[in-house]
């Protein structure tokens, strides 16, 4: 087992030895929810001799309590996610709504803009910079709206914020 955090083969290593767990104790905690990943299978995901599933990493952001994983595994992992999904850093929350609020100011000024290029259902030659530019800022306010809901996940798993009330007010 690696020690020195640089000596880590993969994320999944790293968050387990961060919680002090050992691949016996992590699978006997997926045993008792009914879940068989045993400790050798682990070992080679861990060293990366073996592809994880997104139901394992599922599971294991769950028993790490670092929902952060799930984004990881789907940015770096997936041949889709690759292409599709951009990696979301955790930030503290005024840092998020920072963000959020500079992207949808940015957004606003452009809005008669956007109507402009897309009101003909084409984007011609002369239009392409802007749209690709107001499009970039599209992309920055949806990786700070699943920044947001990434800082929340953490929260519940923390404890810091009630799971029982936030699904009742959010599922309301």
């Amino acid at each position: 087992m690696a020690n020195n955090p640089a000596e880590y083969t993969s994320i999944y290593e790293k968050l387990r030895n961060e919680r002090k767990l050992s691949r016996e104790a992590v699978s006997s905690m997926l045993m008792e929810q009914g879940i068989d990943l045993k400790p050798s299978r682990l070992g080679r995901i861990e060293n990366e001799e073996f592809p994880i599933t997104p139901r394992e990493v599922l599971i294991l952001s769950k028993v790490y309590g670092e929902p952060s994983l799930c984004n990881h595994y789907c940015a770096n992992e997936c041949d889709i996610g690759k292409k599709y999904v951009p990696e979301i850093k955790t930030k503290d929350l005024a840092h998020i709504v920072l963000e959020m609020l500079a992207s949808l100011n940015s957004i606003e000024t452009r809005q008669a803009q956007l109507i402009e290029i897309t009101a003909d259902g084409n984007v011609d030659d002369s239009e392409i910079k802007d749209f690709v530019s107001i499009q970039k800022d599209l992309e920055r306010i949806s990786v700070t709206v699943e920044a947001m809901q990434l800082w929340a996940e953490e929260m519940i798993a923390e404890g810091k914020i009630d799971i029982k009330k936030y699904n009742q007010i959010k599922n309301g």
